[in-house]
This record gives structure tokens, sequence and C-alpha cells, in this order.
């Protein structure tokens, strides 16, 4: 598992017929806040600010088709070279992490073959190398430090 401590909260929040909203830096836009989206965005920002991972590197929710099917992936990290590096699956805080978390993570990598995964859900972070066929554990952010470019 990796560890995970969220920066402190910056975000800005709206209020508009009885729902709220956050606006999304990367996407340049307002979404609707869901306990999801909380995560994502706590995500983002921990990506951004804190492992400094450039913000112009970070792709959120894109559409890419799994079998003939539209999907949405949470987050992809590109590296240096705008090559797909890391593709991160958000979850509610809800939301234990099982298996079939793990296999949508699995799925959405077969449409964008990526070396790292990681899945989320805002309490628990886990992380995955692709080696050959097999997926190692991280467990450490160590793997961010190769090939992502300068820091923000």
């Amino acid at each position: 598992m990796l560890e995970v401590s969220f920066p402190s909260n910056t975000f800005r929040i709206r209020e508009d017929k009885g729902k709220e909203y956050i606006f999304d830096g990367i996407r340049k836009r307002w979404v609707r806040l869901t306990p999801e989206e909380w995560v994502r965005q706590n995500v983002i920002q921990f990506l951004v600010r804190v492992q400094q991972i450039p913000a112009a590197l970070i792709s959120v929710e894109k559409e890419i088709f799994l079998n003939g099917i539209k999907k949405r992936f949470d987050i992809l990290i590109y590296d240096e070279d705008h090559q797909p590096r890391i593709l991160v699956e958000c979850k509610s805080m809800e939301v234990d992490l099982r298996d079939k978390e793990l296999e949508q993570v699995l799925r959405y990598h077969l449409s964008v073959p990526v070396p790292y995964l990681l899945l989320t859900n805002g309490s628990y972070m886990f992380g995955w190398e692709k080696n050959g066929h097999q997926f190692i554990p991280l467990n450490d952010w160590q793997f961010l430090s190769k090939g992502l470019g300068e820091t923000a």
C-alpha cells in the first residue's frame, strides 16, 4: 500500500440549484462534486502539490473504448514524451477496494497500457508496476521520479 497525505484544501466550491460543484484545474471547468469527485480532486492535488507532477502531464476523465464500449478513466499521467505512464482509478471513500475494483483498472489497462496502475478510495491507495506479464505491488513513491519531466 502507498502512503498518501493530502495537502490542505484549496478547492473552489460553489453551489448552483442546490448542487455543489468543484472547480477542476486540470479540466479548467466546474464539475459536480460527488464523493468520487472529491477523492479524484484530492488525488490530483496530492500528485501536483506533494509529488510535484506537472499539471500539464495529467489528463482527467477521458473516454476510452473497451471492447467497443465507451468508458472513462479517472486520471492518466503522461511522461515527458507524452506517453501514458500511470493510470489512476478513484473510488469514493465508502467503496471498499476489492477484486471488482482491481479488475476494473486492469480492464482499463487493456485500452491504455501503462507501466504503473494506482487504485484509491481516498483512504487507501494501492499501486502496481507492470513487469512482463506480472503486476508487482508498489510500496513507495520512488517510481514517480523516473521520467515524468520537470517539477511543477
